[in-house]
């Protein structure tokens, strides 16, 4: 016997079934993501018309049968409206949904990753804040809570704590000084390595309270495009649309 269970989450992807359905993909706090029927979602006096699309937060009631969940209802308490108003968040957006549905999973326990999309999807709606910066401070933070992250606390060679002057996409970290002599690498200066030590370490609500030069952008993009593109084997078709975009 099916039962109705009531998750909180966000709709990641949508896809038309049929003439008038469609099939939901959620990231949930309680069941990571999962799929769902929403049967007339497309009609134009279905109720779940609005709550059925990318972006929307809040409480799903679904009806859980044995190998399929069905949407019920939905109650909706964020659709991040100034997002999607915006073209140009939209793409960033949707990058950030493709990214959260990549690596999570079915009954894993991805609050973090949710909290973590939710709160970055909010930084994209902020004005005073760079697109690219979240864009940037979401990635590496996506890394810390899968454990791929890089280490940039310490030489990857010898160890040592200080002078940390260059990122080493081989050693998957930082290189000191003298250590750096002998392999190549991205130099970085001290705001650099600062910025990337406080993505790693610092609070979800804290997370989006900064900004950085466009010198220190610079490097930063550079770092996590050599880092992804050796240890990242998926290509993301969003992100293609989004570079399109902004060239």
């Amino acid at each position: 016997m099916g039962q109705t269970v009531v998750l909180t989450g966000m709709i990641l992807q949508t896809m038309p079934m049929g003439e008038y359905d469609k099939r939901v993909t959620i990231l949930t706090k309680e069941r990571g993501k999962i799929t769902a029927f929403a049967k007339g979602a497309r009609r134009q006096n279905s109720t779940l018309l609005a709550a059925s699309e990318p972006f929307c937060f809040g409480e799903f009631e679904l009806y859980e049968g044995r190998t399929t969940y069905t949407l019920v209802k939905a109650s909706i308490s964020n659709y991040f409206r100034e997002l999607v108003s915006d073209l140009e968040k939209v793409y960033f957006g949707f990058y950030f949904l493709e990214v959260a549905s990549y690596y999570t999973q079915e009954n894993n326990d991805e609050k973090e990753m949710l909290k973590l999309l939710y709160q970055s999807l909010k930084a994209l709606e902020h004005p005073s804040l760079e697109n690219r910066l979240v864009k940037f401070i979401y990635e590496l933070r996506v890394l810390v809570v899968n454990g791929e992250y890089p280490n940039v606390f310490s030489c990857m060679k010898c160890g040592k704590k200080e002078n940390l002057v260059c990122f080493s996409t081989k050693y998957r970290g930082t290189l000191c000084e003298e250590c750096a002599k002998k392999e190549s690498g991205i130099l970085m200066n001290d705001s650099v390595l600062y910025t990337l030590q406080y993505i790693i370490t610092a609070d979800l609500k804290k997370l989006y309270t900064f900004t950085v030069t466009d010198e220190v952008l610079l490097v930063l993009e550079k770092i996590k495009k050599s880092y992804w593109d050796s240890y990242l084997p998926h290509t993301f078709q969003s992100l293609k649309l989004l570079e399109e975009s902004l060239a």
